[in-house]
């Protein structure tokens, strides 16, 4: 389970960024920076693990907590987020990292230090240490996870209203088997990511 060891270890005011979306083939790439200033609360620590080890209703819990904390001035957090077009524009490592550099910018105060799930360090307005697995090591960064997915998945449904024939709603964007069988009847809509293969088959050909 995540804890506070790293945070604590390097003093001062440190976010925790962590985002959703890289592997998607359509959508926004989506980041949260996340401060605790003063520690985290035990009742919130229990509900922060990796997004990915949650169930959808405990991401939801543990969202609705960190919205309380950082109401009773417990926690700080920010998103940021690049668009599909960027992402064809940049690719998505680079839109990965503008999205996070966007987070810790909006953050209220700038931290002394980012502590950034991964191996590949954005640059950001403020010292970067890269922690690999680190949504599963700081809590900091479990929580910048389940904020970057739970708005991501909720951003998702709302594309997915608007554009049903993709069934948005139900993987978010990811290349399952539906996703691409509707991208392979429909072809891309503007929400699809230029720059990955499976949807640039289905482009049109210039020339």
């Amino acid at each position: 389970m995540p804890d506070f060891s790293l945070e604590a270890m390097a003093g001062g005011r440190v976010a925790g960024v962590d985002e959703a979306g890289r592997g998607p083939l359509a959508g926004p790439v989506l980041a949260a920076a996340v401060v605790f200033p003063g520690g985290v609360p035990p009742a919130l620590a229990g509900l922060l693990d990796d997004s990915k080890r949650l169930s959808a209703a405990a991401r939801e819990a543990a969202f609705a907590a960190l919205r309380e904390a950082a109401a009773l001035g417990r926690a700080e957090w920010a998103l940021g987020a690049a668009s599909a077009a960027e992402i064809g524009r940049l690719n998505i490592l680079r839109a990965t990292h503008l999205a996070m550099a966007r987070a810790v910018a909006r953050l209220p105060r700038l931290p002394d230090l980012a502590l950034v799930d991964g191996s590949q360090p954005p640059r950001l307005p403020c010292p970067v240490r890269c922690v690999t697995g680190g949504d599963g090591l700081s809590l900091s960064i479990a929580a910048a996870s389940i904020l970057a997915k739970v708005v991501r998945d909720r951003a998702m449904a709302r594309l997915g209203a608007r554009w049903p024939a993709y069934g948005f709603a139900e993987h978010a964007g990811y290349p399952t088997p539906r996703h691409r069988a509707a991208l392979a009847r429909h072809g891309p809509c503007p929400h699809h990511r230029r720059g990955f293969s499976p949807v640039d088959q289905l482009l049109p050909r210039s020339g």
